[in-house]
């Protein structure tokens, strides 16, 4: 795994700033500390950070053909190279190196753009064509590695973390008001949008392409995921299916030349990938999970069962439940707001993961892809409900009683009804979007001042959620769920997530649930198959149970939770008072006061539950603090 840096100038007149570009380098230099290069010439100049994975003593970047023209910075791993580098030397291509970097590499040459078609795996990469004077970028399909880029008058810019277009002289920094409104209602920024309105990301599954001939920003869709074909097979053949195709994404994974590990969270999907890894490997597999100092929170006699099963080298370490020591540190690591709070674990199991390996599997992707998160369960039973009430009725009916049942954060699950009743009266996609928001409508009103507003211009997160509705071509109510989700959730924050925590550590993880192909054979799978009498994920659970024990298999979700509520009642109770009513915060005229301070003494005082929101808000104050 690497980190990419580089800059075109599209006029001629000065050379490329070297110093500034070695200063991007270095400041990835956690992506890739085994190596680091630069390629420079009169208008192009490419950095590159290794981590070195396969064929160490040779495949250093920046990459250059035999004769000059084309050179390749890439960040990633191809997991179907092998097969490609056949093809290739088929066709008269010599090889001079192992890696996948030169397949890429010859695979534009003979190929072209098109090149990017054929690609398995994780990645972002750069090609520059001194012939054409031309500069290609492409992104993987499902977005697993990032890719920022920005322009400054004749220059052109981008890299694989935003912290390195933060050194950029004349760097616009005025924060996107649309970024802002979609962080308090999502908890992170989504593609293509960043913090700042002077850059972008580019979206998964799309080239951007530029040359001093074409200086205009030429963007491209390589590939798009498809709902429209259901395959009609029988349980037990959808159950094989999936065994089959999960073990041909894992097994291409599994290449490495450095030791390799899996996550074990003692959850279906971490616990499914040790299973089948075990069974294609002749040595012990490598696993690594993290418990809490609270049992509420503690998952490791889960995993700890699946490492018995399969004679695991497990490794296990308890952390306190009030490791918010790292909250300054996650401002730095994710460069722009992100209030995923299993940031703070997510980064401890990847330290403990790199202390014994360099490549780690990962389950995540298989909840988007196979129905398991719970909401999808509550929206279906509300979609149940929207079938067959009319609109009109619905907004009759509910839409006043989602205004005056009261918000009973203290009471069982089962009373509190105020979210539900609000979104009956909405219809799927609104409802959805008001179901996962971390900040409803409502809230976002009562915290974002009146010029804040204005900057706005009326927009809504909804904007975003409509998009993907309209590319949707499938029929089921869920897919599309999953379709929003694989567009915005997986890939601004788990991706994001495990992306930064990892390279913060230097650590490489894999998620072979994305694996295009069986995320394609996914995406055939009927919502029959997915979600069954409540229960999410059924055909991965049912196919798994030749291999898993029930309680892995069936007991509830946890996932990695954060005691934010005691957190904010008790130690960081005066560290939140401060900062969220600090004088950065009043300055930066986003904000009611008023509202931060009725929030902070309603939540401390046990009348209302405001964690989401006050941690929400802090890791904003985090942000503003190091951006200042």
């Amino acid at each position: 795994m690497c980190g990419i840096v580089g800059m075109f100038r599209l006029t001629a007149g000065q050379p490329v700033d070297q110093q500034l570009l070695a200063a991007m380098n270095q400041a990835q230099f956690h992506r890739g500390p085994d190596e680091g290069d630069q390629f420079i010439d009169e208008r192009i100049g490419l950095g590159h950070r290794r981590l070195s994975i396969i064929d160490l003593a040779a495949g250093q970047q920046p990459m250059k053909d035999e004769s000059g023209r084309f050179v390749l910075i890439f960040n990633g791993e191809i997991y179907n190279f092998p097969a490609l580098r056949e093809e290739l030397q088929a066709l008269g291509h010599h090889f001079h190196t192992r890696c996948d970097t030169e397949v890429i590499l010859r695979g534009h040459m003979q190929w072209g753009d098109a090149c990017v078609e054929r690609l398995q795996g994780m990645f972002a990469y750069a090609l520059w064509d001194a012939q054409e004077q031309r500069l290609f970028l492409a992104r993987d399909r499902l977005g697993i590695k990032p890719l920022f880029y920005t322009t400054i008058g004749d220059t052109f810019y981008f890299a694989s973390e935003l912290k390195s277009l933060k050194l950029l002289p004349g760097l616009d920094k005025t924060m996107s008001p649309k970024a802002i409104e979609q962080y308090f209602t999502l908890g992170y920024i989504a593609e293509p949008d960043t913090i700042f309105h002077s850059v972008a990301k580019l979206p998964p599954a799309q080239t951007l392409v530029l040359s001093v001939k074409s200086p205009a920003l030429q963007l491209a869709t390589y590939w798009r995921l498809s709902f429209k074909q259901q395959l009609t097979l029988t349980d037990e053949q959808f159950q094989q299916q999936l065994v089959s195709e999960l073990n041909s994404a894992i097994a291409s994974h599994l290449v490495t030349e450095v030791p390799l590990g899996s996550f074990l969270s003692g959850g279906v999907d971490s616990s499914a990938v040790v299973a089948l890894i075990a069974g294609m490997s002749d040595q012990p597999v490598k696993t690594c999970s993290i418990g809490f100092d609270v049992a509420a929170y503690d998952e490791t006699a889960y995993a700890q069962q699946v490492a018995d099963r399969y004679h695991t080298q497990h490794d296990s370490r308890i952390v306190k439940a009030d490791d918010y020591e790292l909250i300054p540190k996650l401002a730095h690591f994710y460069d722009e707001p992100y209030a995923d709070s299993s940031a703070l674990a997510t980064y401890r199991v990847c330290e403990l993961a790199r202390s014994k390996v360099t490549v780690c599997m990962s389950g995540d992707g298989a909840d988007e892809l196979l129905g398991g998160y719970r909401r999808y369960k509550l929206l279906m039973a509300e979609q149940q409900v929207r079938d067959r009430v009319p609109a009109w009725l619905r907004q009759t009916v509910f839409k006043p009683l989602g205004k005056l049942y009261p918000k009973l954060d203290w009471a069982p699950r089962v009373l509190r009804a105020k979210t539900t009743f609000q979104s009956l009266a909405m219809d799927l996609v609104e409802g959805y979007l008001h179901g996962i928001s971390l900040l409803k409508q409502h809230q976002r009103d009562a915290l974002f001042s009146d010029d804040f507003k204005l900057q706005l211009g009326g927009y809504n997160s909804l904007e975003l959620f409509r998009r993907y509705e309209a590319e949707f071509d499938g029929d089921e109510p869920l897919a599309l769920l999953q379709y929003i989700d694989l567009k915005t959730y997986l890939v601004g924050d788990i991706l994001t997530k495990v992306d930064r925590a990892s390279m913060a550590n230097s650590l490489e993880v894999r998620v072979p649930f994305l694996d295009h192909k069986f995320v394609e054979w996914c995406a055939k799978v009927p919502t029959s198959q997915k979600l069954r009498a409540g229960e999410g994920k059924y055909v991965l659970k049912k196919a798994m149970e030749p291999y898993l024990p029930s309680d892995i298999l069936y007991r509830p979700k946890m996932g990695f939770r954060v005691p934010l509520a005691e957190w904010f009642r008790g130690e960081l109770k005066q560290q939140v008072n401060t900062r969220l009513q600090s004088e950065l915060m009043q300055k930066s005229g986003l904000f009611n006061m008023q509202t931060i301070a009725r929030w902070l003494k309603e939540h401390q005082s046990g009348q209302s539950d405001h964690s989401t929101a006050l941690w929400t808000l802090l890791m904003f104050e985090n942000f503003l603090s190091q951006a200042a």
